[in-house]
């Protein structure tokens, strides 16, 4: 009886193995909210699952927001950050960009609705926020192309920058548009944002990356990780709704209000005509390096291993485009050999 029962708990010993989810986490690089709701949708609705992974969504820390350096040390396989991953990446850090979510960088500055400021020229003599330039490095910049000599600018760095904002001790505050602003509108204070993206600066943002080690050792759970998050994307933008109520479910302490408004502002930050969701080319991060003053040959060195490249995706493409060749190919004879017949048919009558 032992003999015969050992085959069957062996059988669901390597069955349950088999079948097993890898573990892997997603250090996101801020908060819950609708910023990242293509990858609750992929885990919700089982994308990841249907890949083979059993994915752990982390929200960052407000105070200490360090997605790379989770995702270098180990303690996530995969991260959400910025353009800056570029200067880091050329800096010595091993990182690897999958994916750019959004094609223009959602970070802005915000000012009062009755501020004289409405251009970049404006700034000249204005007190702003403290700058970041790793993160929203691309508001620096659009101010520097417009002449502002930012080492001269009076710099707030108090520490209640929205409550202070409020009651105009300083003219204008890095934002993310979707977040601060809506604040300032529930109470009663009216904004205008001037964004680097109406001027012609559109770097790369929210971009999904890995570590050099789990993409040169992993690719196969890399690439499904990939292709898992895009489905979710493609899914949330498809299926606003629905997005907005699983984004619910993480971001609790956020109302459907707010979270619709987040989503409204940012959609056309992930949108781009004619650019499909994720998209990254090297001309536009050769681009990026330019735009920061970033060494463009060491960009070049780089590029290899900092940039994704699926080689399945040439695969894919000529497999498609065969089987299509074939299926063409097996319902244009039919329709040839009755032509001819037609013809033929028709010649003998006449």
């Amino acid at each position: 009886m032992k003999h015969r029962f050992l085959p069957f708990v062996m059988l669901v010993f390597f069955s349950s193995n088999v079948f097993a989810l890898e573990p892997v986490t997603l250090q996101l690089k801020w908060v819950h909210q609708f910023q990242f709701a293509g990858y609750y949708l992929a885990k919700q609705k089982g994308f990841y699952r249907e890949a083979g992974l059993d994915v752990n969504i982390v929200p960052a820390q407000k105070h200490n927001p360090d997605e790379q350096f989770k995702v270098l040390s180990g303690q996530a396989q995969f991260g959400v950050t910025h353009s800056g991953i570029l200067e880091q990446r050329l800096l010595g850090k091993p990182l690897v960009a999958l994916a750019s979510i959004f094609q223009s960088s959602p970070y802005c500055w915000m000012v009062r609705a009755d501020s004289d400021i409405y251009l970049p020229k404006d700034f000249q003599n204005k007190r702003i926020s403290h700058l970041g330039r790793s993160e929203g490095a691309e508001l620096v910049l659009m101010l520097e192309r417009a002449g502002i000599d930012i080492e001269k600018l009076p710099i707030y760095s108090g520490l209640e920058p929205l409550a202070d904002f409020k009651a105009g001790k300083f003219d204008a505050l890095q934002v993310y548009i979707s977040n601060e602003p809506y604040k300032m509108s529930q109470q009663g204070v009216a904004t205008r944002q001037i964004c680097p993206k109406h001027y012609g600066i559109n770097v790369y943002a929210d971009i999904l990356f890995t570590s050099e080690d789990v993409y040169k050792y992993r690719p196969e759970m890399v690439a499904k990780f990939r292709s898992a998050s895009l489905r979710g994307w493609r899914y949330a933008l498809a299926n606003l709704d629905e997005a907005l109520q699983v984004t619910k479910y993480y971001a609790k302490d956020k109302s459907f209000e707010e979270l619709a408004s987040e989503a409204d502002k940012l959609l056309p930050f992930i949108k781009a005509p004619g650019i499909p969701l994720g998209n990254m080319s090297v001309a536009r991060w050769q681009w990026i390096a330019q735009l920061y003053h970033l060494d463009v040959v060491g960009f070049h060195e780089h590029k290899g291993m900092f940039l994704y490249a699926d080689d399945s995706e040439g695969e894919l493409s000529w497999s498609w485009m065969l089987t299509l060749a074939v299926v063409l190919s097996l319902l244009c004879i039919p329709m040839y050999i009755h032509l001819v017949l037609f013809k033929k048919k028709h010649f003998m009558i006449n």
